[in-house]
């Protein structure tokens, strides 16, 4: 049971680091690493998903957005111009993420089959939620109201691309994090049976 909360821990708690590390910087720069949030969630999903207080997990990630972007806007400068009443919407849209990750953590295995899995509801879960953050910022924010949606579509289209392509790459990081630990821990268990 120890090992179930240090491990329960341990990854929540990378997770809420990784987000306080990277959240400053959508799609990184020379000195700072892409915007890892999305990802977040869904590993939060994928690894605590069905953890016992795994709500109150998805909460303090929420939570702790809400804190480093109103630290970033009022202490470092940040623009707020994404900041308006559509910002709310990102609870669904993180939420969804998170169930996605979730519902998809009873299939996951590091497999060939279950990596290509794991990337596709990757993919899914950050379309989906680039969809529900920038149609709710549409409809919204109040800056589109001489803009058709077309215009609006073709305009944030490209930024589809690397948001989708920097989840995917966390959740393959993560996924390659799981293995080294994996694979340390069967040396262990063969050293150990010596």
């Amino acid at each position: 049971m120890n090992i179930l909360k240090n491990k329960t821990f341990g990854i929540a708690a990378a997770l809420v680091l990784l987000m306080a590390a990277t959240r400053y910087n959508h799609f990184g720069s020379a000195v700072a690493m892409p915007d890892a949030s999305y990802a977040v969630f869904f590993l939060a999903g994928l690894f605590l998903g069905r953890v016992r207080g795994a709500l109150a997990i998805l909460a303090l990630l929420m939570v702790e957005a809400a804190l480093v972007d109103y630290y970033a806007i009022n202490f470092r400068e940040v623009s707020g111009w994404c900041v308006t009443s559509a910002y709310t919407f990102l609870v669904f849209a993180y939420a969804a993420l998170w169930f996605v990750g979730r519902w998809y953590a009873p299939r996951h295995d590091l497999t060939l089959k279950g990596m290509s899995g794991l990337l596709l509801a990757g993919a899914a879960a950050g379309s989906a939620a680039f969809i529900i953050a920038n149609v709710s910022f549409y409809l919204l924010a109040g800056y589109f109201d001489r803009m058709s949606v077309i215009q609006y579509v073709s305009s944030v289209a490209q930024y589809y691309g690397p948001y989708v392509a920097v989840t995917l790459f966390y959740i393959a990081l993560a996924a390659g994090i799981q293995m080294l630990l994996g694979l340390r821990t069967d040396k262990t268990q063969v050293t150990n049976a010596r």
